[in-house]
């Protein structure tokens, strides 16, 4: 991809990662004191991420011209919005098992284009209250099929990508159509000794499905989604979709790749993070496509830039 095409992806990225996190900043309903703190200290070490691999992409940097490969991949993506809006809004699925089906079925029937389906489907989650037609969905799977051939070279391997991309995508098509975003009501703060445990295990089992199984990334987190997506309704109905929605939420960390996220203590301290990120930006873009992943962005990336401060002060006063 030309490089104008590809900085404009990266940043597109940073910014919706950005947005979900000031937007949470400014809408703080029911937070506890001293979050503030906590949600400005993962910008700031997202920030110092998004530095370096700006910087990175830079020096890796190989045009490419737009292909047939691009075309498809694109296209995908518009389908696996539909399709999962579709099912969601339409037959009454649910977004969070609607999305992980898709995801499931494009990982195991048409693995070569399985992420784009599955970018796609973050997108086909979002709300009929903000996007109430098939046509408003797929100008967001439009917008969202660009950004996901501007990025392939951006933030590879860093869980929740694609969900950022999505959201992306909604957020510019809401822009685009005046659509408002809707109110999401006040965190749960007192789930938290419950989400914060799940997305742990939502996160790590992920990576025991697609890595040691050798499922793949998106068939695992597919899976995990699906579980979630029946069992927690089932067994507590009370809090259930939420709980469902925070393990899909950190199967999106666990698809990192080992050298974003090395190991099972880093995947389960970046899973962690998204069930406390989750609650933080509760109250931010209710109703958008793609929220959760870019939690889950946003805490893979606000990790990895704080070990790679901590690797800068480490070398700074060696």
């Amino acid at each position: 991809m030309y490089r104008p095409a590809q900085l404009a992806g990266s940043l597109a990225l940073l910014l919706t990662a950005g947005a979900l996190l000031v937007g949470s900043v400014l809408a703080p309903a029911g937070t506890p004191s001293g979050t503030v703190g906590i949600q400005l200290g993962i910008l700031l070490t997202a920030a110092v991420a998004g530095v370096i691999e700006h910087r990175r992409e830079l020096e890796a940097f190989e045009p490419t011209a737009f292909g047939r490969t691009d075309a498809v991949d694109a296209v995908a993506v518009v389908i696996g919005a539909v399709v999962t809006y579709a099912l969601s809004v339409h037959a009454g699925v649910g977004p969070v098992l609607a999305s992980a089906l898709v995801g499931v079925a494009a990982g195991l029937a048409v693995p070569k284009v399985g992420a784009p389906v599955y970018c796609g489907s973050f997108v086909g989650m979002a709300s009929p209250a903000v996007f109430g037609s098939l046509e408003s969905v797929a100008l967001a799977g439009v917008v969202t099929g660009l950004g996901f051939v501007a990025t392939t070279e951006s933030f590879g391997g860093v869980g929740g990508k694609l969900g950022t991309l999505a959201m992306f995508g909604c957020l510019a098509t809401a822009a685009l159509l005046g659509l408002d975003f809707v109110e999401s009501g006040t965190p749960q703060w007192e789930l938290a000794h419950l989400i914060v445990p799940v997305a742990v295990a939502g996160a790590v089992a992920t990576v025991v499905l697609s890595v040691r199984l050798e499922w793949g990334a998106v068939v695992g987190s597919g899976v995990v989604g699906v579980i979630a997506g029946i069992a927690f309704p089932l067994a507590v109905p009370e809090v259930g979709a939420t709980l469902a929605a925070v393990a899909f939420c950190a199967s999106f960390v666990g698809m990192s790749s080992a050298e974003r996220l090395d190991g099972a203590l880093a995947v389960g301290l970046a899973g962690g993070l998204s069930g406390l990120v989750f609650l933080l930006v509760a109250p931010a873009f209710g109703g958008s496509g793609g929220k959760l992943g870019t939690t889950a962005f946003v805490s893979c990336i606000g990790l990895i830039g704080a070990l790679e401060l901590r690797e800068i002060v480490i070398q700074r006063f060696r």
